[in-house]
């Protein structure tokens, strides 16, 4: 989803309001966020999201140990109806649909002419000929409906009335038993199903971005955001939960990817080694199959890689894009850096030239607080396979 590490607060006298105007989206569960501890918000796909419910290391620790309920309204759905969906979909994305089932959740890159990544975003089947984007921070709506102007096929494109939360860690799916029943604990990883909870319409999907165990639900009527949040905490409490926001430590643990920062338009799925996420030679065309064809028959000229970093323990995420160097040359950037607690060491992923991307390669890091040795190293840097999130 997102690795945001500003905020905007306006301070007026005693009474801290988060203001930026009315074209600022607040989610549906703004006020509820705020009644439970949200010190600080930044601004994603035009929407307030929560960046702070006090330390960001704790809520880490409330995540993989217990639970977090985190606002990700801003998650926004781009909504694609009609005879042609199916197609259109296709169209949008190098990855292979043509064995995704109605249920099915997955993880796809939206690419453009050459290949570039406009978006990184969860798609779900929810019917034959409807399908949700659910958004990393880009104006996917924008691209689709203008996709559609000229493509011939029968499609309806909008962004529905839809806001999810996401509850993650590993106590999760003892709280969606209490809300739900024990059938809930059946539900595979990365699949959907359309519930309700005291009648709140919702479709509840087995994915987050988090790394570990954990539920999207998607709400789908705006006015019961505060009513939805507040059952889901009365539920979670006994076990644990807290109210929280998207760790940056865990999902750089996690080898995440965060739109802007690790990926943008002016990178292709080769450079971060996500060729599974690319069919070039599939019989659909696709937006940029011809570029992404070329790519891969002639080589990237950087790569992604995990870098260690050392020194002392970093003191929050980076904020800007810190340079690579190697012998004096610069290589590359580092794109997401963090101090993980667990691990005890300073993690980071970077992009650099592939000449300097094999693991055990020496670089230099200039960092907010100075210059510092880095190494790298592999990514993932902790549990590779998702073990604690595909297993329930």
């Amino acid at each position: 989803m997102t690795n945001v590490s500003h905020s905007n607060v306006v301070q007026i006298g005693k009474k801290t309001e988060f203001g930026f105007g009315t074209q600022i989206r607040k989610s549906p569960y703004f006020d509820a966020t705020i009644r439970w501890g949200a010190t600080a918000f930044s601004v994603y796909n035009h929407m307030y999201i929560p960046r702070e419910f006090g330390d960001p290391t704790q809520n880490f620790w409330n995540l993989v140990n217990t639970a977090i309920l985190c606002d990700v309204a801003a998650e926004r759905q781009v909504e694609i109806t009609g005879p042609d969906a199916a197609i259109f979909m296709q169209n949008l994305t190098p990855r292979d649909l043509s064995g995704m089932a109605v249920g099915q959740c997955k993880y796809i890159l939206i690419t453009n002419a050459d290949g570039g990544i406009l978006n990184d975003p969860i798609l779900l089947r929810l019917a034959e000929n409807h399908f949700w984007i659910s958004l990393a921070d880009s104006d996917i709506l924008l691209w689709a409906q203008g996709v559609a102007i000229n493509s011939g096929l029968d499609v309806t494109i909008r962004e529905p009335d839809v806001s999810p939360l996401q509850l993650q860690g590993p106590q999760s799916g003892e709280i969606m038993r209490a809300l739900f029943g024990d059938s809930i604990l059946d539900m595979r990883y990365f699949w959907l199903r359309e519930l309700e909870l005291d009648g709140i319409p919702l479709v509840i999907s087995r994915t987050g971005w988090s790394s570990e165990l954990g539920y999207e639900l998607y709400l789908q009527d705006s006015s019961l955001g505060v009513e939805l949040w507040e059952t889901i905490m009365a539920a979670g409490l006994p076990f644990g939960l807290k109210p929280g926001h998207t760790s940056a430590i865990r999902r750089i643990e996690g080898g995440m990817l965060s739109y802007h920062a690790d990926a943008d338009i002016d990178t292709n799925p080769y450079e971060l080694g996500l060729d599974r996420l690319v069919m070039p030679d599939m019989e659909a065309e696709f937006i940029g199959k011809a570029a992404l064809q070329r790519i891969r028959e002639n080589g990237v000229n950087r790569k992604q890689v995990g870098l260690r970093i050392e020194g002392a323990p970093l003191g929050g995420p980076n904020t800007f894009f810190w340079p690579l160097s190697h012998e004096g040359e610069t290589v590359g950037n580092v794109t997401s850096a963090v101090y993980s607690p667990r691990l005890e060491q300073n993690i980071a992923l970077a992009m650099v030239s592939v000449e300097h991307s094999q693991l055990g390669t020496e670089l230099r890091v200039q960092t907010s607080s100075g210059p510092a040795n880095a190494i790298v190293v592999e990514k993932p840097f902790f549990d590779p396979k998702k073990t604690r999130a595909v297993s329930a």
